[in-house]
């Protein structure tokens, strides 16, 4: 009959009770509507038009954007190759090239670098939709904390350095107070410029902010790898030291001496105290322009734009953990002190060695059980891994693995040192145990944070949850009560999930507060003038002055920048827990 023929080319009717309720068939019957539409003759050019031009438009973006930032980077790789070679040159064949000349290369490259840090600050940033977005995991508190504190120090550094040529300026050259000069004017306008824009998202002149970006961190690495081989400055105030000693024992000297003696020695004491400070302060500089060159040109979606509301820094009830590392804290705190008494002396006496690193052999075991235990109740969550694209923690855990490398390499050649040499002393088996801890330290702390850093916070993981119950179920029109009742259940079920804490939550927070005590303990020692790899002589007498400065000023400001950043990103694990 004809109206059974006709009866299958009708579509398919839900029933009443189906589209009432938004069930499975309507569904059904929506995705049948639109195969049926994709399908007809009129939209599919429309629409293949609009696909083909946008991709077009997104793929052209995208080539501009990894073009601009693999001209910026081959920018950068070549200033630090054409610094590094004068740096080299100085150092192998001080005759050709010297210090003065690279001095001259650095003015010129601080200078490039202030034009365009004034120029970005007056001009870039403040023309319309320049900078739309703000990265919320760039800059945090305590990295820009560090950069004014390290900064400051590094300004009183060249202070230092401008009085200790002030007082030889007999046979100093004006050229030796113009360079610290030029540096403090560099330092403190890049300080203010990072501090007020290191969260930027820039959107135009995309290139040349890139290019500015990368001759900026080229110059702090550049200024860096000088800080870290140079040893000019140091030789000459040990070579003062000594004829001063020939002078008062009546022996005559054509050395340069200080006519105010009490005035050098201020400055020689701040100059040697400040010296890793303004290596930290060029690390932190390189870490802070890498993440705004990343983000240069980037787009945050409104979820990651908008600030992920940290909870404040609360202890919740932990105690083991904060008691064992203000113990830590105050042993360390001893340590420093009696070892910086002693060093103010001619020499450190052998037992002051002992203790120093007797302390070390005591902390970085127990350290290293904390890390181990962390990894094990991080593998008994249940807390998702984040795997959300995430440049600043990229960065984290870049920064935390370069810079364990410091203190790791210093501890290889001093292992190697001692089983030379003579590995059956008290205090030669103290430092071999040491060595072999510290890295074994730096190993688990490495694993623990990076293992905390991607799992996904409790302060997200809940509205999350929360958003994806209200899009599976929206709500309907006219039920804002309805919708009232469900946030409050919501709200009252998470706090009762989430205002007690836990087992795994405590004892993985005790765990960061005691490392964060530890590594502040530990960041201490080293930052503020304990340098015993130099001092106690063993490695310098093996490798040569030359060479064991080398690889304790490479290594040394790696190993305090370890441990700040270790504390900032400890921090970040704690809130997470």
């Amino acid at each position: 009959m004809p109206a059974q023929a006709s009866a299958p080319e009708a579509p398919p009717m839900a029933s009443p009770e189906a589209q009432e309720t938004g069930e499975t068939p309507a569904k059904e019957n929506h995705v049948a509507t639109g195969a049926e539409q994709t399908r007809a003759p009129a939209s599919p050019l429309n629409r293949s038009w609009l696909v083909r031009h946008f991709s077009l438009l997104l793929r052209r973006d995208r080539q501009a954007q990894k073009a601009g930032q693999l001209f910026s980077g081959l920018l950068a790789l070549n200033v630090v190759f054409l610094g590094g070679a004068f740096i080299c040159s100085m150092i192998f064949n001080n005759v050709a090239i010297t210090l003065g000349d690279v001095w001259i290369l650095l003015a010129a490259l601080k200078a490039l670098a202030l034009l365009w840090l004034l120029y970005y600050t007056a001009r870039t940033t403040r023309r319309p939709q320049a900078v739309l977005h703000r990265d919320p995991h760039a800059g945090p508190a305590w990295v820009r904390g560090s950069l004014v504190l390290f900064g400051s120090c590094s300004i009183c550094l060249n202070v230092f350095r401008v009085g200790y040529s002030m007082s030889h300026i007999r046979c100093k050259s004006q050229l030796e107070l113009v360079f610290p000069a030029i540096e403090i004017i560099f330092i403190g306008i890049q300080t203010w410029v990072l501090w007020k824009h290191s969260k930027d998202c820039v959107q135009i002149q995309t290139n040349f902010t890139r290019c500015g970006l990368m001759l900026t961190l080229a110059t702090n690495l550049l200024l860096w790898l000088l800080a870290v081989t140079n040893d000019s400055m140091h030789h000459e105030i040990e070579t003062e030291l000594s004829a001063l000693m020939e002078t008062f024992s009546g022996n005559n000297t054509n050395t340069c001496l200080c006519l105010n003696v009490t005035a050098c020695e201020v400055f020689q004491k701040g100059y040697l105290m400040l010296y890793p400070f303004s290596t930290e302060y060029c690390l932190i500089c390189c870490g802070m322009l890498f993440v705004m060159w990343k983000n240069v040109g980037r787009r945050l979606t409104p979820h990651t734009g908008s600030h992920p509301g940290t909870p404040p820094f609360y202890l919740h009830g932990a105690i083991l953990g904060p008691v064992l590392g203000l113990l830590v804290l105050v042993a360390g705190t001893c340590v420093f002190v009696l070892f910086q008494i002693q060093a103010s002396g001619p020499a450190i006496a052998r037992q002051y060695f002992t203790i120093y690193y007797g302390f070390h052999a005591a902390a970085l075991p127990t350290m290293s059980l904390a890390c181990l235990a962390g990894m094990a109740i991080h593998g008994l969550e249940e807390r998702e891994l984040d795997t959300l694209k995430n440049p600043t923690r990229s960065l984290d855990v870049v920064l935390l693995m370069g810079a364990a490398l410091g203190q790791m390499g210093i501890s290889y050649f001093s292992i190697v040192a001692i089983v030379a040499t003579r590995p059956h002393e008290l205090l030669n088996h103290l430092i071999l145990a040491y060595s072999l801890l510290l890295i074994l330290q730096h190993i688990a702390q490495n694993l623990f944070i990076i293992e905390g850093l991607h799992r996904r916070p409790l302060w997200e993981a809940a509205p999350e949850s929360l958003a994806g119950k209200w899009e599976a179920e929206p709500p309907r029109r006219g039920s804002l009560l309805e919708l009232g009742q469900d946030l409050r259940q919501a709200s009252l079920a998470y706090i009762h999930s989430y205002s007690h804490l836990n087992w795994k939550r405590r004892a993985l927070k005790e765990i960061s507060l005691f490392l964060i005590l530890c590594n502040i303990t530990l960041w201490m020692m080293p930052a503020f003038g304990i340098h015993p790899e130099f001092e106690n002589g063993l490695e310098k007498d093996f490798y040569g002055y030359r060479t064991w400065f080398t690889i304790v000023n490479f290594g040394l400001p790696l190993g305090v920048f370890y441990r700040m950043h270790s504390v900032g990103v400890l921090v970040e694990v704690y809130l997470g827990a």
